[in-house]
C-alpha cells in the first residue's frame, strides 16, 4: 500500500478541523466579530445570499458591528434577518447602516458557550471517526478482493488510527484555544 491510499482520508480529516474553526469563528463572544454574520442571510432580489455579499461589514470599536448596505432598500431586510436569527443581539437601524452593539458576556452566557465549544469539538471528533470507519470499511474490502494482504491490513488500521490520534490532539487544541478566548472576555 502506499501513501495516496491514506492521503484522501487525511484530507477530509483535515477538512473537519477546518471546518471546526469555521464553526468555533460563528460563537458570538463579548468581541465584535464579522464571522458571527455568517450564516445569517437574506432573501434579497429573488434569491437568498448572506449579509457580507450586500453590504460592507466593519468593526468600528471593539465591541460593536457596523452594517453598510450598497442598496438602501436592503437595510429592512438585513435587520429582520438578524432579528430572526439567533445571535441575540438587537440590530440599531439609523436608515443606512445597522449597528449591532455587543454586550459583555455573562458568566452564564460564557458557560453555555462553552458548552457549544465542546460539543462542537465532539462532533468534529465523531466526524474523524466515522471517517476512519470508511477508511477501514475500504481497506478491509479490498482485503476481500486480494488486493491487499492481511499484513497491509493491520498497517492501515495502524496507520488510519495514528491519523485519527492526531487529529483529535488538533481538535482537543482547538477546543482548548476557544475556551481559553471565552474564559479571558
Amino acid at each position: 500500500m502506499n501513501k495516496d491510499d491514506y492521503k484522501v482520508y487525511g484530507e477530509k480529516m483535515d477538512k473537519t478541523v477546518a471546518a471546526l474553526k469555521h464553526e468555533f469563528t460563528t460563537i458570538r463572544a463579548g468581541r465584535a466579530n464579522p464571522g458571527v454574520l455568517d450564516k445569517i442571510t437574506i432573501e434579497y432580489f429573488g434569491s437568498t445570499m448572506p449579509i457580507n455579499q450586500i453590504g460592507s461589514i466593519s468593526v468600528p470599536e471593539p465591541r460593536t458591528l457596523m452594517i453598510q448596505p450598497w442598496d438602501a432598500s436592503a437595510v429592512k431586510l438585513i435587520e429582520k434577518a438578524i432579528l430572526a436569527s439567533d445571535i441575540g443581539i438587537t440590530p440599531q437601524n439609523d436608515g443606512k447602516v445597522i449597528r449591532l452593539n455587543f454586550p459583555p458576556l455573562t458568566e452564564e452566557r460564557r458557560k453555555e458557550l462553552i458548552k457549544m465549544v465542546h460539543k462542537y469539538g465532539e462532533e468534529a471528533k465523531v466526524a474523524a471517526r466515522n471517517i476512519r470507519r470508511d477508511a477501514m470499511d475500504k481497506f478491509k474490502d479490498m482485503k476481500k478482493k486480494s488486493e491487499i494482504t492481511e499484513d497491509d491490513l493491520k498497517d492501515a488500521e495502524k496507520e488510519v488510527q495514528n491519523m485519527v490520534d492526531k487529529i483529535c490532539k488538533e481538535i482537543d487544541g482547538e477546543v482548548a484555544k476557544k475556551e481559553k478566548e471565552l474564559s479571558e472576555i
